[in-house]
């Protein structure tokens, strides 16, 4: 994580031809350092091609434990041809209950854990300026990454280190330019066209969703219907309770799983492997498969019909 944020990642315009005259604070691969003896994992950045690994918090070794979501590449020519063919042509609340009736979910959806820093806390006036995205599956591209233009003044620069300077730069996209790169990323990372996007982030239902719907929904776009999202607030308020304590954020679930972030910036790619290692040692005590998480997550339209039955009553 130390030089994730300072250093400005190579420009992914062999990906983004289209796009070339935006600058993407690019991709890189990152991994867990392996802690000393006393078991605190300090984050680093590591080329990788496997994803995260954990530590047996009572040996001090290499857990036995596989996460279903993190264990190798799933290659298209795998995977069942009926079910593949079925993904593009039902609603995806039912391709959702076919791959979790399949016997290895984790070849439908790909997993992404990701953040967003924001001028404010109000989705209605406040506006993204910044996203970073982690595919689990790892290899090359697998971070993503960019400053985005929000057309206005940027406030709380204390906080998250980013000034309206930084976002009028002219080779930063605004939103509207944004999306269909994010689109595009989305789309190269998934091994089969149509299949699911799990996005994962803390708070991600009543924060990071919320502006991102509003974002799509000022562009006049929707949220794709392949692309759920899973909260892991709740989790991580299930699992501290059970230890007793009633901190459940970030701050907290590194002191609880004995992480260290060398870069202590409230930045967005920061907060993304910090949650990627949390998630990681999460789903080890909890036990949670990619099963369990696509039974607790849902999609964009949900959060829409919510607000406006909300707004109804």
């Amino acid at each position: 994580m130390a030089g994730c944020l300072p250093h400005k990642f190579d420009i992914l315009r062999h990906s983004f031809k289209a796009f070339s005259k935006f600058k993407l604070l690019g991709s890189h691969d990152f991994e867990p350092f392996q802690g000393t003896t006393n078991r605190t994992q300090v984050l680093r950045p590591r080329s990788t091609e496997s994803g995260l690994r954990t530590r047996d918090k009572e040996k001090g070794e290499r857990s036995n434990v596989r996460h279903e979501f993190l264990d190798g590449q799933v290659q298209a020519s795998t995977i069942s041809s009926s079910v593949s063919s079925c993904l593009s042509s039902i609603q995806y609340c039912d391709a959702k209950r076919q791959i979790l009736e399949s016997q290895d979910p984790k070849q439908f959806v790909r997993v992404f854990v990701f953040d967003i820093e924001t001028t404010g806390f109000c989705k209605e006036s406040g506006r993204i300026i910044e996203i970073a995205i982690r595919d689990l599956m790892g290899g090359k591209n697998s971070c993503f990454h960019t400053l985005i233009n929000p057309e206005q003044h940027v406030p709380n620069s204390h906080i998250h280190g980013i000034t309206t300077n930084m976002v009028n730069q002219p080779d930063v996209p605004r939103m509207k330019d944004f999306i269909p790169i994010l689109l595009h990323y989305i789309r190269s990372r998934q091994q089969i066209p149509g299949s699911l996007a799990l996005f994962i982030a803390h708070n991600a239902r009543c924060f990071d969703l919320p502006f991102l719907v509003k974002e799509f929904s000022r562009c006049s776009m929707d949220i794709p219907p392949n692309w759920l999202f899973l909260d892991t607030l709740p989790l991580a308020r299930q699992m501290m309770k059970l230890n007793g304590s009633r901190l459940f954020s970030l701050q907290a679930l590194c002191e609880h799983f004995d992480i260290q972030a060398v870069d202590a910036t409230h930045r967005a790619m920061s907060d993304v492997n910090l949650l990627s290692v949390i998630l990681e040692r999460m789903t080890v005590d909890m036990k949670l498969t990619i099963a369990d998480f696509l039974e607790k997550s849902f999609q964009a339209s949900d959060l829409s019909d919510l607000m406006k039955t909300k707004k109804k009553s």
